[in-house]
């Protein structure tokens, strides 16, 4: 890989981090409505301190928040702030800044966000290639017919069914939360059980909507794979079946489908955002869920900003190893 290329991505990430910086700082300010008025205008309603403190309150805030400075003077003070990773205070929880609220919930997500998306990848693209194998059995090719079906529930919907007969239902599993209440967190097997029990309706969730789109992906490169010279070479010269199956017709079917998992990292990120507030994870999608309940604004576009640049590096990430894949690749 030249250095000119590997200089162009990462100019290319720049520009994309840059851009999406500037939309979510822009975008709150051209709507009329004051973020910081409004939170302290419900609190004064509930609380019922004086307008005179209500307008002290929202000055002393408006000025830590460095919204009394001018407009460009922000913009300028929010890309340093980007380049610092410091994406501000949260109003709900301050003093707590945003990166606090992140560094909280991450290790949730990434964990849930790892597991699924890997286990969907091998278990799509793997009931994939054997849907398009000829030499399969009829009974292999039509395991992969469930989780075709199953594409069009969306995330949301299968995490509410999961919930209803696996949860309530059955009461197989917990109904929410990451672990269960009570249990005060330590490093055992049991609570690591515990938490394990609390990730499986999630996971699942996640698995079963996804599963189906690399089975389609899959088994529509496996039948194109089958008429490549490589593989009717590797017939003729009398190799077993589980040998061409493995070496020639897999191993070359899954080279697109690394530039598909690229591609797919957006919609997985915002899957497991979802799905996580309906179980109510501590996660990026629950700290996102509450920062809406709210009005914490700050938390809300920190957090789009947060994703957003998370996945725009994940896919130049993909683009870098996915010639390491296939040495046929040459990027002048």
């Amino acid at each position: 890989m030249s250095l000119k290329l590997v200089i162009r991505r990462l100019l290319f990430l720049i520009l994309v981090i840059w851009s999406a910086s500037t939309i979510t700082f822009f975008i709150p300010r051209l709507s009329p409505r004051n973020a910081i008025r409004e939170r302290f205008a419900e609190l004064a309603r509930s609380g019922g301190f004086s307008p005179g403190d209500l307008e002290k309150i929202i000055a002393s805030y408006s000025q830590q928040f460095g919204l009394d400075k001018p407009l460009l003077q922000q913009y300028w003070d929010f890309l340093g702030s980007v380049l610092r990773l410091d994406f501000g205070y949260s109003l709900n929880k301050y003093p707590s800044t945003m990166l606090d609220l992140i560094m909280q919930s991450i290790p949730w997500t990434l964990t849930l966000l790892i597991v699924t998306t890997i286990l969907s990848f091998l278990i799509g693209n793997l009931l994939g290639a054997i849907a398009a194998w000829p030499r399969a059995p009829r009974w292999a090719r039509m395991v992969a017919t469930p989780f075709v079906l199953l594409m069009g529930v969306p995330p949301v919907l299968m995490g509410v069914l999961l919930l209803f007969f696996l949860g309530f239902r059955l009461q197989w599993f917990p109904l929410g939360g990451a672990y269960s209440i009570g249990v005060v967190p330590n490093w055992s097997w049991g609570f690591a059980f515990d938490v394990l029990r609390h990730q499986v309706l999630p996971a699942l969730a996640l698995i079963l909507g996804s599963v189906g789109g690399w089975v389609l992906s899959m088994r529509g490169m496996g039948v194109t794979i089958q008429g490549e010279d490589y593989v009717n070479f590797a017939e003729h010269k009398g190799l077993g079946g589980i040998t061409i199956f493995r070496d020639y017709y897999l191993r070359n079917a899954l080279l697109p489908q690394v530039t598909g998992f690229a591609l797919a990292l957006g919609t997985v990120v915002t899957s497991a955002i979802v799905v996580e507030g309906t179980f109510g994870l501590p996660g990026i999608g629950t700290t996102l869920n509450n920062a809406i309940r709210a009005n914490d604004f700050p938390v809300i576009y920190g957090i789009v900003l947060f994703i957003t640049i998370a996945v725009a590096t994940l896919m130049v990430l993909m683009e870098f190893i996915y010639p390491l894949l296939d040495p046929r690749i040459r990027q002048n």
